[in-house]
């Protein structure tokens, strides 16, 4: 659904993309990760046929990205969106179905889908942030799209509509629909996404699966566990003391297998352990703090 090799753009004699090699699959959800300036934007606009690269190979949708066919398969969500105030949510949902060349018949659906259909008659200027935020929502599920680009989607959304928000995604998933998706609320990511790139300062400096960047990042896994026997515990495995009955350890990733078999070999009874991964924050910060090198 996005074929990108050797991606370049600059404003200038700013390079803000330099060689990026990206792709999404169909069914495939990709997180687009990085600090403001990095890149997302403008990667966004290149897929979505707004903003043209200087060089490189840009495939979207099986032909030149902003081509009509590519237009009318796309749904977006920008970060920031905008509607008429005076309008109706109805009314709002209705000229973009018209704009897209499909049916006004089609808003009313797409509003119950995300929970605005009580509200559908009211005008935009009487709607919530998180409101306004499921109208885009609706808007960008215009028409089937292939592939949906969401930028900061979850923005004024309360935690039960996040999980709403990300059942939807998964029900477009399940149909085949590719996703990029670029959201700072990475922990919300971990469990919903297939892959995530991140970018600084325009190069992308890690590519893959959560797994696979785990690997790649060889950060140390978190251990905690409490025991009544914790002094004796300290002694042999050393770890920093919480609470007098918790003791925090760390081990490799690749030992993890060997750890658990020196915890199991203890002559003292463990009454709780918890393994803390990795997570989504900490390989971000790992590898935005890497000086922009690949990995």
């Amino acid at each position: 659904m996005i074929d990108v090799k050797g991606l370049v753009k600059r404003y200038g004699n700013k390079t803000v993309l330099d060689g990026i090699d990206l792709s999404v699959a169909e069914g495939e959800c990709l997180a687009l990760l990085g600090h403001n300036g990095a890149g997302k934007t403008t990667f966004m606009k290149i897929v979505l046929g707004l903003v043209r690269a200087d060089s490189g190979w840009v495939d979207i949708l099986g032909g030149a990205a902003g081509r009509r066919e590519a237009r009318t398969g796309i749904g977006y969500l920008p970060e920031n969106i905008a509607f008429h105030p005076m309008l109706t949510g109805r009314e709002t949902l209705e000229t973009c179905c018209r704009l897209k060349g499909r049916a006004a018949g089609e808003a009313g659906g797409l509003l119950e889908r995300v929970e605005l259909g009580e509200a559908a008659d009211r005008p935009v200027s009487t709607y919530s942030k998180g409101m306004r935020q499921r109208l885009g929502l609706a808007q960008a599920l215009i028409g089937e799209p292939r592939l949906l680009v969401l930028d900061e989607p979850t923005s004024g959304l309360d935690p039960m509509l996040r999980r709403r928000f990300f059942s939807i995604v998964e029900e477009f998933k399940g149909r085949g629909v590719a996703i990029l998706l670029s959201s700072h609320q990475l922990t919300e990511l971990e469990a919903r996404t297939d892959r995530a790139a991140i970018l600084r300062q325009g190069r992308l400096v890690a590519e893959g699966a959560l797994s696979d960047l785990r690997r790649q990042a060889a950060l140390p896994i978190r251990v905690r566990l409490r025991s009544e026997s914790i002094d004796s515990i300290h002694d042999q495995l050393g770890g920093r003391r919480i609470n007098g009955q918790s003791l925090e350890l760390t081990c490799a990733h690749e030992d993890r297998i060997g750890f658990l078999r020196r915890l199991t070999e203890l002559p003292v009874d463990i009454d709780d352990l918890e393994w803390g991964m990795p997570g989504l924050d900490d390989l971000y910060a790992h590898f935005d703090e890497q000086g922009g090198q690949r990995p």
